[in-house]
């Protein structure tokens, strides 16, 4: 693991990506989603008691942290490419997201159509910040050991 270096600024450009994406997506789909979850719009904003800060600030973090670990399974998994990011991200989303939520949902009885906005926004979501740090080929003196 000595040659893999972490790249912060390709990772926070990621993050951002990633933080941007998301909030276009569950903006489009924010009525289904509700739905789906059996809320409304005035729970989102007024009942859960968490500040929206909060909220951003763990976002932003989760996918900061989800951007550097792609950089580190892109680069332990070969060539640090675009296309690399991207098929590392399927690989991830595949093994690890879709099984996970199929699991969740299954069991929890919930709709196909949440399955599919959560899981979509993760594949999307992993695919755009893998292709990011993928590209991304000015390395940085951090090295993992």
């Amino acid at each position: 693991m000595s040659n893999i270096r972490l790249n912060w600024v390709a990772i926070l450009v990621a993050a951002i990506a990633s933080f941007i994406f998301e909030a276009l997506w569950f903006s489009v789909f924010m009525n289904e989603w509700l739905a789906g979850i059996g809320r409304t719009r005035e729970w989102l904003t007024t009942a859960t008691g968490i500040t929206p800060a909060v909220q951003y600030a763990v976002a932003i973090l989760c996918s900061v942290i989800a951007a550097a670990v792609l950089s580190i399974c892109i680069q332990a998994s070969g060539e640090h490419t675009a296309r690399r990011g991207i098929l590392c991200a399927a690989v991830i989303w595949f093994g690890f997201i879709a099984t996970s939520w199929a699991k969740a949902y299954i069991f929890e009885v919930r709709t196909f159509q949440i399955f599919a906005i959560y899981t979509g926004y993760y594949l999307i979501d992993l695919i755009l910040m893998g292709a990011i740090v993928g590209a991304w080929k000015k390395k940085s003196a951090t090295a993992l050991s």
